[in-house]
C-alpha cells in the first residue's frame, strides 16, 4: 500500500517519496501548476487547535483549485495526546506530530504555523484553556500569525458560540482567531510586531460548518443559510491525475501517530462556511468574490502580470526551459515590487519554478549526518544544468565559514560539476533541537526567548550553502540547507538533515527508578559521543537523602556515535521519598548535562531533540501479591517496564500467543490502552482471557474509546463505555467502600495517593454496568456530577475482573507513587486468600 501511494504522490504536484527529506524535482506538469498559483495574489488563513483538527478537503481546495496561499494555524502541536506507532509522548509526541502536519502540508500544499500554547490534554471549557495557555500570550501569537501571513480569508474550524459542548482547546482557537481578526488591524495592540511587520485587516472571516454542528441532517436542512456558503471540494484535477478528495485523504494520513491512515475518497462533496466577519460575497460559490487577486493589487504589478500570463497560456511542456528569460525579467521585477509582503512570497514562489524550468540542480551534502562544533566535515557540492540554458555559477559560501569561494564554472548541459570543500563547524553554533524545548515551559505554553523563531513550524538549519549563479545573462541566487544522503541496500537512496549535536550527552537508562524497599541498586548511566576521542568523567547530582557511589567515574570513548555505559551505585533512603537525578559529564571545563533523543519514523524526516537529562528517583512503600503479569500491547505505553520496576516479571504477548496453556503461568493479564480499539485479533481471544479469570487469574484492562470497539463483549459481564472524564488531575477523589479489599490489600489507599497525578485523573469512564461490577472511586471536575466508573472490580469465578479508565499511562512515566502502589492492589487483589491457603499448606 505504501508503494502505491508514493506511486500516486509522485505523479502529482506534491512530490513525496517514501523518505520525506528528498529534494524536490518538478516536472512538467506540477512547474505549470506553480505558475498558475504564481499569478495568484490572495491568501486563507484556517485556524483550530490541534496536529489533524484542520480540514485538508479544504486546506487543498484552496490551494490546489482556487491557487490561493493557504496556511494551517494549529494552535498547540498535539503535545498532550497518544501514540499508536510508539512509546513518545508529551514533548516528543509534539515533535512527531510537527512533522506530521509539516508532512501533510507538503501534500495538500498548504503551509504550516503554530503559536506557544502548549496541549496539556483534554480540556472542558475555554474558561480553562484560556487560563492555563497564558490566553494573552497565545492571542499575540495569533495576531501575529494574521500580520505575517497577512490572509485576505480567515477560516474557523470551530464555532466560537458554544463554549463548553466540545474541547475547549477547539472553542478557544476560534474565540481567538474571531478577536485576532480586527485585533490585526490595531496598531495599539502588541506595537512591536506592529514595527516589524504592521497592521492588517482580513476581508473575511468563516466558520467551517456542516451538519455535525447543527446536530443531525436534518436541523441543518432547515437551517436559515443566508450567511452560509458552499462549493463542491470534489473536483477533479486532470493536470494530476487525482481529485481534490484523494489528496486531501493522503494528506490526513500523515498523522500516523493518530491512527488516521485510512483509505482515499473520490466524488463530489459540499464543503459550507458560514460567513462571521466582513462582507457576504456576490457569488456564494466564490469566497474570493470581489477581492482582488490578480497582480494589479501590488504596484508595478501590471508588468509581472502581462509577462506571467503569456508564459502560462503559452506554456511549453515539452521544453519548459524556454520560458526561462520570460521568468528571470518577472523575477526581477518582482525584486523591484515596492510591497515586501508579495515581493518575498513571490520571489520564493518564482525562483522554484526557475529552477525547474532550468532542470537546475544544487545539493551540499555531508560527509555525516550530525557533528559537534569545533569540528571539520567534508561538504560534497553537486551543481547540474539539465537544460540547454546558458547557466555559469558564479560562486558560493558556506554560512559561517567565511567569504565567498569564487567558482566561474560553465554549466554546461547534463554534465554534473562535484565541488569538494571542509569546513570546522563554529563554537557558537548551538546544537539542532526543537527551539521550543531550549527553554523549560509552564505546563500550557512554551517559552521561547527569540521572538523572531514564535510561529515558525521547525527550528531554521544553521548550515546552509548560498549559491549566485547567472542564467541566461540574469544574476540568481538560491540557498540550500546541507543535508546528509546516503544508501542502504535494502532501502535505497536515502536524505536525512543535517544536524549539530553537543560532543557529549548522557542519560539514565529508566526515566523513573523506583525503589520498593531501601535495598541499593545498580543504574546505568550511558554516555555517548558527538564527536571522536571523548574524553571525561561522569558525575551524578542527586536529591538530599539519596547516596551514589563512586562519586565519579572516567570514560573514553574513540569514535563519534559510539556509546559507553558506567554503573553507579544507588542507595535509597530508608522512608518514602522522591527526586530527580541528573549525569553531569565534564569535557575539559565544560559540562553537559543534556540527553539527545533519537526519533526515526519513515513517514517523517529524522529528528534530533536535545533535552535536560533527568530521572525521577522514587523510594517507594509498596507491597505487591503474585509475581508473573502478561502484558496485551495496545496503542503503546510503558506500564510494562514500569511494572518491572516494582519487581513484576511482565512478559509481552501477542494475540497469537494466547492460549489458555500459556496464560496458566501467569497471576494476572494486564490489556493496554485502546487494545480493544486497535487490535482485531482479540475478539478472537475473549473467551480464553474470561476463562483465565474464572480460574482465579485477575484481568485488568485499560482505557478504550467509546467508538471502534473490535469485541462484542469488553468484560464478562455487561459494561458500557462512555466519554465520561475527568481532566482536572487535582479533583478530589472519593473511597466509595474504604474497607474494599482493593483499597486495603497489600497496600493501603488513601486520599494522599491521588496527589501529584498528571494531565488528567482518566478517560473514557464506564456510565453503565452490570450488577457484578462494584465501582470504587468517585470524581468530577468542577461544576460537574461524581463519576463512578474510574474503577470497577467484579469476581468472576475464582478471580477478579477490573476495567479503568485512570491514566496510569501518564502517571507511570512520572513516577507517581500513589499509581503505583494502587496498580498494585489491582495485580493483588484476591491473592491474600492464596496466601493464607499456601501458608496452611506449608
Amino acid at each position: 500500500m505504501q508503494k502505491i501511494i508514493a506511486s500516486l504522490l509522485f505523479i502529482c504536484c506534491f512530490t513525496i517519496s517514501l523518505q520525506a527529506q528528498q529534494p524536490e524535482k518538478l516536472n512538467a506538469s506540477e512547474i505549470h501548476q506553480a505558475i498558475k498559483k504564481l499569478n495568484f495574489l490572495g491568501s486563507v488563513l484556517y485556524v483550530a487547535a490541534h496536529p489533524d483538527d484542520e480540514n485538508t478537503r479544504l486546506i487543498s481546495y484552496m490551494s490546489n483549485h482556487i491557487k490561493a496561499r493557504t496556511a494551517y494555524l494549529s494552535l498547540t502541536r498535539g503535545d498532550g495526546g497518544q501514540n499508536l506507532i510508539g512509546p513518545e509522548l508529551r514533548e516528543l509526541l509534539g515533535v512527531i506530530r510537527t512533522q506530521e502536519l509539516l508532512a501533510a502540508r507538503r501534500t495538500d500544499g498548504g503551509e504550516q504555523r503554530f503559536t506557544r500554547a502548549n496541549d496539556f490534554g483534554y480540556s472542558k471549557h475555554p474558561d480553562e484553556t484560556l487560563d492555563i495557555w497564558n490566553k494573552e500570550e497565545v492571542l499575540s501569537d495569533v495576531v501575529l500569525a494574521i500580520r505575517q501571513f497577512k490572509p485576505d480569508i480567515i477560516i474557523n474550524r470551530f464555532n466560537h458560540r458554544t463554549p463548553g459542548t466540545t474541547h475547549g482547546h477547539h472553542t478557544s482557537s476560534a474565540m481567538l482567531s474571531l478577536e485576532a481578526f480586527d485585533m490585526a488591524n490595531d496598531k495599539n495592540a502588541y506595537p512591536d510586531q506592529v514595527n516589524q511587520y504592521g497592521t492588517w485587516q482580513p476581508k473575511r472571516g468563516f466558520f467551517n460548518t456542516s451538519w455535525w454542528f447543527y446536530g443531525s441532517q436534518e436541523k441543518f436542512d432547515e437551517a436559515d443559510k443566508t450567511n452560509l456558503l458552499n462549493f463542491d471540494v470534489g473536483v477533479y484535477y486532470p493536470a494530476l491525475g487525482l481529485s481534490n478528495n484523494e489528496i486531501a485523504s493522503l494528506a490526513s494520513s500523515k498523522h500516523l501517530c493518530q491512527g488516521f491512515g485510512r483509505l482515499t475518497t473520490r466524488g463530489s462533496q459540499t464543503e459550507w462556511v458560514e460567513l462571521i466577519k466582513g462582507d457576504l460575497p456576490k457569488d456564494k460559490s466564490n469566497l474570493f468574490d470581489g477581492i482582488n487577486t490578480t497582480w494589479t493589487r501590488v504596484k508595478g504589478g501590471d508588468k509581472i502580470e502581462s509577462i506571467l500570463k503569456t508564459v502560462q497560456n503559452n506554456f511549453n511542456f515539452e521544453n519548459p526551459s524556454i520560458h526561462l528569460n520570460d521568468l528571470l525579467k518577472a523575477r526581477t521585477l518582482i525584486q523591484n515590487l515596492e510591497d515586501n509582503h508579495w515581493k518575498t512570497i513571490k520571489t520564493k514562489e518564482i525562483d522554484r519554478i526557475i529552477e525547474a524550468c532550468a532542470g537546475l540542480y544544487l545539493e551540499a551534502s555531508a560527509n555525516t549526518p550530525t557533528s559537534s562544533t569545533n569540528q571539520t566535515i567534508d561538504i560534497a557540492i553537486e551543481a547540474l544544468n539539465r537544460s540547454n540554458a546558458s547557466i555559469r555559477l558564479d560562486s558560493y559560501s558556506i554560512i559561517n565559514k567565511g567569504a565567498s569561494m569564487s567558482s566561474g564554472i560553465v554549466l554546461k548541459p547534463n554534465e554534473k560539476e562535484e565541488i569538494k570543500e571542509s569546513v570546522t563547524i563554529p563554537t557558537y553554533l548551538n546544537p539542532t533541537t526543537p527551539y521550543w524545548l531550549n527553554q523549560k515551559g509552564s505546563l500550557g505554553m512554551y517559552k521561547v526567548e527569540d521572538k523572531s523563531l514564535i510561529g515558525k513550524p521547525e527550528t531554521p538549519r544553521a548550515i546552509t550553502v548560498d549559491f549566485n549563479l547567472t542564467i541566461n545573462g540574469f544574476s540568481y541566487k538560491t540557498t540550500k540547507d546541507l543535508i546528509y544522503r546516503y544508501s542502504k541496500p535494502d532501502k535505497g537512496e536515502l536524505y536525512r538533515p543535517f544536524e549539530i549535536i553537543p560532543e557529549a550527552s548522557a542519560k539514565i537508562a529508566e526515566k523513573v527508578i523506583i525503589f520498593e524497599t531501601d535495598q541499593q541498586k545498580d543504574i546505568p548511566v550511558i554516555v555517548k559521543a558527538g564527536r571522536d576521542n571523548l574524553e571525561g568523567f561522569v558525575q551524578i547530582a542527586h536529591p538530599n537523602g539519596w547516596s551514589v557511589y563512586p562519586e565519579k567515574q572516567k570514560f573514553l570513548i574513540a569514535n563519534k556515535g559510539q556509546e559507553q555505559t558506567l554503573i553507579f551505585t544507588v542507595i535509597p533512603p530508608k522512608n518514602q521519598n522522591e527526586g530527580l537525578m541528573t549525569p553531569m559529564v565534564h569535557v575539559g571545563d565544560q559540562i553537559y548535562t543534556r540527553e539527545l533523543v533519537e526519533i526515526d519514523y519513515n513517514h517523517i524526516p529524522f529528528q534530533t531533540v536535545s533535552l535536560p537529562s533527568e530521572s525521577k528517583v522514587v523510594r517507594l512503600d509498596i507491597k505487591k501479591r503474585g509475581k508473573n503479569i502478561a502484558y496485551i500491547e495496545g496503542a503503546g505505553d510503558v506500564v510494562p517496564e514500569s511494572l518491572r520496576q516494582i519487581g513484576y516479571n511482565v512478559l509481552v504477548l501477542k494475540p497469537e500467543d494466547i492460549t489458555t496453556e500459556r496464560l496458566s503461568a501467569f497471576d494476572a493479564v494486564v490489556v493496554g490502552i485502546r487494545a480493544y480499539n486497535i487490535v482485531e485479533d482479540l475478539k478472537f481471544k475473549q473467551d480464553i482471557l474470561f476463562d483465565f479469570v474464572e480460574k482465579g487469574g485477575n484481568m485488568i484492562v485499560q482505557y478504550n474509546t467509546s467508538r471502534g470497539i473490535k469485541v462484542d463483549n469488553i468484560a464478562p459481564y455487561s459494561l458500557k463505555l462512555s466519554r465520561d472524564r475527568v481532566t482536572d488531575e487535582q479533583a478530589e477523589v472519593t473511597l466509595l467502600n474504604p474497607k474494599h479489599e482493593l483499597l486495603n490489600f497489600p497496600n493501603t489507599i488513601t486520599s494522599q495517593d491521588f496527589e501529584g497525578w498528571t494531565q488528567e485523573r482518566g478517560l473514557y469512564f464506564p456510565d453503565e454496568w452490570a450488577p457484578e461490577f462494584t465501582p470504587i472511586l468517585s470524581m468530577n471536575d468542577s461544576g460537574e456530577t461524581p463519576k463512578t466508573g474510574s474503577l470497577l472490580v467484579a469476581k468472576h469465578g475464582k478471580g477478579h475482573y477490573i476495567y479503568t479508565g485512570l491514566s496510569f499511562f501518564r502517571e507511570f512515566p512520572a513516577g507517581v507513587s500513589g499509581a503505583y502502589r494502587l496498580f498494585a492492589n489491582m495485580l493483588s487483589i484476591g491473592k491474600e486468600d492464596l496466601n493464607r491457603n499456601n501458608r496452611l499448606k506449608n
